[in-house]
């Protein structure tokens, strides 16, 4: 881990570098992705340099996952502020058709790509993404939620990496034995949704993407689900005239 360690924040440094960035902003969750991917860019551009944004959501998000994203600025020594996104929410109780659970959770993921967004561009900063590489393969993102983002700082780590490269850096134990969740809704967690606990799927998803068949019942879920969420990982489509 130490040689992806060294990568990652040099490439982030890199990237800051020529294009002229300083600065950057962060939604924390007090999960384990933006716990390491806060600690990558802070001690690649300077603790100085990265805000950390908390935006839960008053009734799902647990006071725990507050607390520990309270504790990872904290223990980083970055500047934070909290902006639940409930009021955010309301206006879409007033549109004409009701919503699915599905545009539920996603409006949630993309008001918070907003807010990052407005912190970005009020600042002239780059809004750093969390999504890890099994999550990235699967699609586990909102398009233009989670998404969107400026620079993917661990998108090259499987999940189970992100562990032992957070273990390696000290991360706080609490946020690293969690059980991983986006906190969607009440109850959720990945490896429910997902079907299994991330080990196993990435030693499926490296499978897959050497171009074997899937055998398995979970290893065709999983084929199925990064086929259908392939959109996600290309660019926007521009239709020939």
């Amino acid at each position: 881990m130490k040689k992806a360690y060294a990568n990652i924040t040099e490439g982030i440094r890199r990237y800051f570098k020529e294009n002229n960035f300083k600065r950057a902003v962060i939604g924390l969750s007090g999960g384990i992705d933006s716990s390491l991917s806060a600690k990558l860019v802070a001690d690649a551009i300077g603790k100085e340099n990265l805000y950390g944004i908390l935006m839960p959501d008053k009734g799902v998000t647990s006071k725990t996952s507050v607390e520990h994203a309270k504790l990872v600025a904290e223990s980083l020594g970055i500047k934070y502020s909290i902006h639940p996104i409930n009021s955010f929410l309301k206006p879409f109780k007033k549109l004409s058709w009701k919503e699915n659970h599905i545009a539920i959770i996603n409006t949630k993921s993309r008001i918070r790509a907003n807010i990052l967004f407005n912190y970005a561009n009020t600042h002239d900063a780059l809004v750093i993404g969390t999504s890890n590489k099994s999550e990235l393969l699967l699609g586990y993102f909102t398009k233009y939620g989670d998404g969107a983002i400026d620079i993917e700082v661990i998108g090259s780590l499987w999940k189970s990496e992100v562990f032992e490269m957070a273990k390696s850096l000290g991360l706080p134990d609490e946020i690293i034995n969690k059980e991983p969740t986006a906190e969607l809704f009440h109850g959720h967690t990945d490896e429910k949704e997902l079907g299994a606990k991330y080990e196993s799927i990435d030693k499926i998803l490296k499978k897959l993407i050497k171009g074997k068949k899937p055998s398995t019942k979970l290893e065709k879920n999983i084929a199925r689900r990064m086929k259908a969420n392939e959109h996600k990982r290309k660019a926007i489509p521009v239709i020939k005239r």
